[in-house]
């Protein structure tokens, strides 16, 4: 992707600038910059205003941008999905309350769903009338998501599932989900999978939110006891989840930081923030906090760019890759020397403790410091920085695998089994 615009895409922002002008009342701005993993004050109120806001966004054409109109979408490029979401930010809307949907659930449900799933979900999830979560990671399975433990039987044209999920985001808001099961322990660990669409409101799901040390409670930790799911809800044949979740994966990894979008406050709030607090620090720390600023600006930019380029590829025919697993991690890293050179312009203002929906002063100091806090999740989320370099060793360098042992074992007869 050219950094500049091409004649099309210039026309396509002017249009993408005009909604946003004409819907300006009716979505929710941030005063400031956005301040992710902040708690609002009424969080069924921010729920129901976000919900309002990519409804209308999405009425306005702006949601679902390179999804095919036969799934609802725009039928667009990913430049233009791009282009949107440079715009959002540039208009101080925050990030779309769906956008696990968006850009993992959704694209998951369209890969392996049927037509009368397509139909059901599709629109509803665009327009944030139903929110989606992803249902992977357990307590007992650390990285290893193919060690899952939570089953689900057949009984005639359900099926039963028990089990416990943890890490889940947005569970607490969520209408549906995408759970992975195990529903073969004879097979191995791979093979033995299965996914399911669940109703996050049906009778046996319980969600308890999990309080960051930010204050916020971003992730959840989901039971499921005696979940009955309809047969009509299962995404792609039984024993082959494993599949089916790769392309969530897959999708995850460019959503969340590998499509080159800032994770937490981006480097133009960074400079913004520079320009207030720098003149007023001593000569010294002024020169260590220059140099601060310059690795997070790079860093920032590099990674910006380079998932440009990324989606570049994907739009002309490319499927998103394990090259994604290296924009993730590039882009958690650039993520925390923003945040790191932030804090350090706040000086002796770092140390105030600040609550959430208190912004710690007229430069909003106290989001920096709850930004601060929220990215090692960001670490975890989408795959942690551990696995992800394995990937990238494996799958982009050709290095020799880590041995498994387990690999081709019955899940009950491997280590890692109950």
């Amino acid at each position: 992707m050219d950094f500049d615009d091409t004649p099309d895409e210039a026309a396509y922002r002017a249009r993408v600038r005009a909604a946003l002008a004409e819907h300006a009342d009716e979505l929710v701005h941030t005063d400031v910059d956005a301040d992710a993993g902040e708690e609002a004050a009424d969080p069924r109120e921010q729920e129901q205003a976000l919900r309002r806001t990519q409804r209308v966004l999405a009425e306005a054409g702006l949601v679902g941008v390179a999804w095919a109109a036969e799934h609802g979408g725009q039928g667009g490029s990913l430049a233009q999905q791009a282009i949107v979401g440079q715009e959002l930010a540039r208009a101080r809307v925050p990030s779309l309350i769906n956008h696990i949907g968006i850009g993992m659930c959704g694209p998951t449900v369209i890969a392996h769903g049927t037509p009368a799933q397509h139909e059901k979900y599709l629109a509803r999830l665009l327009r944030a009338d139903d929110v989606w979560c992803q249902l992977f990671s357990e307590p007992a399975s650390g990285s290893d998501l193919a060690a899952l433990r939570t089953t689900a039987v057949r009984d005639g044209e359900d099926w039963v599932v028990n089990g416990q999920k943890v890490w889940t985001t947005l569970a607490h808001v969520s209408d549906y989900g995408i759970l992975l099961t195990r529903t073969d322990p004879d097979r191995p660990k791979h093979a033995g999978l299965t996914m399911f669409v669940v109703d996050m409101h049906a009778p046996g799901v319980t969600v308890r939110p999990l309080r960051q040390m930010g204050g916020q409670s971003d992730f959840n930790e989901v039971f499921l006891d005696d979940v009955r799911i309809p047969d009509a809800e299962r995404l792609g044949e039984p024993g082959e989840g494993w599949r089916v979740a790769l392309t969530t994966l897959l999708n995850e990894r460019v959503a969340v930081g590998g499509g080159g979008n800032d994770l937490g406050l981006s480097v133009e709030s960074l400079a913004r923030l520079a320009a207030d607090r720098l003149p007023a620090l001593p000569a010294d720390r002024q020169v260590l906090a220059r140099q601060a600023l310059g690795r997070a600006a790079v860093a920032a930019l590099a990674n910006r760019y380079t998932g440009y380029r990324r989606l570049t590829a994907i739009s002309q025919g490319g499927l998103p890759g394990p090259e994604a697993s290296a924009g993730k991690l590039a882009g958690t890293a650039a993520a925390k020397l923003v945040a790191d050179a932030g804090v350090r312009l706040l000086g002796d203002d770092a140390v105030f403790a600040v609550g959430p929906g208190d912004d710690g002063g007229a430069d909003g100091a106290g989001r920096w410091q709850r930004n601060q806090a929220w990215l090692p999740g960001i670490a975890i989320a989408g795959g942690t920085d551990e696995v992800l370099r394995n990937i990238v060793g494996e799958r982009v360098l050709g290095l020799p695998p880590e041995p498994r042992e387990d690999k081709h074992r019955p899940f009950d007869a491997s280590g890692s089994a109950r």
